[in-house]
């Protein structure tokens, strides 16, 4: 067919096996002569001893009751970790928002699309449902309960239920290295988002709120906001909005945001407290040992297909770029298969868009209606290596959980879209020039990134000392803090 395509190897396909160290058993104490001290008490006095015990008891029973909490896997302990040495890189204090911040935002339909109810979107702790049977044909069945149909925009319900599970949690905000604030401002701001008559007080009646709340805190007085931060499930241009423009919210330039940084899945690059974190797909994996095995599983890949497109063209829009994509792929033949993504059909991660990017060797993604896409995360997870058209799709945005060794070109290609649309650039001759051994480079490299581009399943995370995107971007927060709290002395 003219281009290259990789085919089952019978090398090790992953070098991420966990390796434990078992310690030594510890000498028993050497045995001492034993001291027998006998005690002889009144009635009175042993029933006085047995009523202190019993109200020790209670007191210990009623104080441990307060640390425990509902989550999505069961009832897990707030551990006092101001004493554990298990979190050395800091500990996290969660703020308990009023729910009309957070939960009770979850109520109602979607304001874009009524037909769906926003509770069952984001039910499952932000997962949203498992995904439907047409997923059993695609991938083995041993995956299944770790695909979900969930929404891009569900970060801030996934990083609020791993907060308040976090090992490093703390109920003390006295020795807290970071404040967390649970403050759900996609879906604030989305119910006002998409409505021309929205007036600006509207657009902006949540946030003002919460930010007069949180300026009460003391720990946020203390610091002026920062050592805080929030997630926020949508990209920051829907909360920019200058005096006279009437798209979006006013959110993060509003006084007392200036401090408190954002996890974002598409930051600005002139605001130093936008930090990228990777959009959610619907791969939720339970254990270090699924995704390992889902590792295995997208290297074993046979991919028939040299290049594949997801997305839906744009007419109406001048020189639309993905309709120039589509006639690509058009002329490409059978090296090229594309999913049009132009009603629903791909809305919260489709079996016909994981279908497409397991069966290609590299996944074509233009930016969307910004630089950044879920798409590049959907077809990275499968396996396929991302061709971008804009360097800002990368650049500038998730550097916490791409590679910092080596270059781009080790895991993605870059094609000038100016010299496609000119003609001088083929799209498919530039992906048949890339030699079979470097493709198969470029994509086990890709396959190494799953682990840091996924949100997991498990209350604490994958476990086995492998870290997911959300332990990355806590690891990052404590790093940036500690760092800014030496320039406070």
């Amino acid at each position: 067919m003219g281009y290259c395509r990789l085919s089952p190897s019978s090398e090790p396909k992953s070098k991420l096996r966990q390796r434990f160290k078992v310690d030594r058993p510890i000498s028993p104490p050497e045995k001492k002569d034993k001291i027998t001290i006998t005690i002889h008490l009144t009635p009175f006095n042993r029933a006085a001893l047995v009523l202190s015990i019993i109200t020790i008891q209670i007191v210990v029973h009623l104080y441990l009751s307060t640390l425990y909490f509902s989550a999505g896997d069961g009832f897990l302990p707030l551990i006092p970790v101001s004493v554990s040495t298990s979190c050395k890189e800091g500990l996290v204090y969660v703020y308990d928002l009023p729910k009309s911040f957070n939960t009770d935002l979850l109520r109602g339909r979607d304001a874009l699309d009524n037909r769906f109810m926003i509770e069952e979107t984001y039910s499952n702790d932000g997962f949203g449902p498992h995904v439907s049977s047409d997923f059993v044909s695609i991938i083995p069945s041993r995956f299944l309960s770790a695909w979900y149909a969930t929404d891009q925009f569900a970060a801030e319900q996934i990083f609020h239920r791993r907060m308040l599970n976090h090992p490093c949690r703390t109920s003390d905000p006295t020795i807290a290295t970071a404040f967390y604030v649970p403050f759900y401002v996609g879906l604030a701001v989305d119910r006002h988002l998409w409505n021309l008559a929205a007036t600006p007080e509207q657009r902006d009646q949540d946030c003002f709120q919460l930010l007069r709340w949180l300026q009460d805190q003391p720990p946020f007085r203390r610091s002026n906001g920062w050592d805080h931060f929030l997630t926020i499930s949508r990209i920051t241009w829907n909360f920019r909005r200058q005096p006279g423009e009437s798209w979006g919210s006013s959110f993060l330039v509003m006084p007392g945001m200036q401090n408190v940084t954002r996890l974002i899945i598409e930051r600005s690059p002139w605001d130093s407290m936008d930090v990228a974190i990777p959009y959610p797909t619907s791969f939720h994996p339970h254990s270090a040992m699924q995704l390992q095995d889902w590792q295995n599983f997208v290297l074993e890949q046979d991919r028939r297909t040299l290049f594949g497109f997801a997305g839906a063209a744009r007419p109406k829009i001048r020189g639309d770029f993905r309709s120039l994509i589509n006639r690509s792929c058009e002329e490409a033949g059978s090296a090229c298969r594309s999913v049009d993504c132009s009603d629903i059909k791909c809305l919260h991660g489709s079996a016909g868009t994981l279908e497409l990017f397991l069966d290609s060797d590299f996944c074509l993604q233009p930016k969307g209606d910004s630089p950044t896409r879920r798409s590049v995360f959907d077809c990275m997870i499968a396996g396929a290596v991302p061709v971008f058209f804009w360097r800002e799709t990368t650049r500038g945005q998730h550097s916490w959980f791409f590679p910092k060794e080596g270059g781009e070109d080790e895991w993605s290609v870059f094609i000038d879209r100016k010299k496609v649309r000119r003609g001088i650039v083929n799209i498919r001759k530039v992906l048949e020039g890339i030699g079979e051994e470097k493709l198969r480079k470029m994509r086990e490299r890709v396959v190494d990134m799953i682990p840091r581009l996924v949100y997991a399943a498990g209350a604490r995370g994958l476990g086995e000392g492998m870290e997911d995107a959300f332990d990355i971007a806590l690891k990052g927060i404590f790093a940036r803090f500690k760092e800014q709290k030496k320039r406070w002395r």
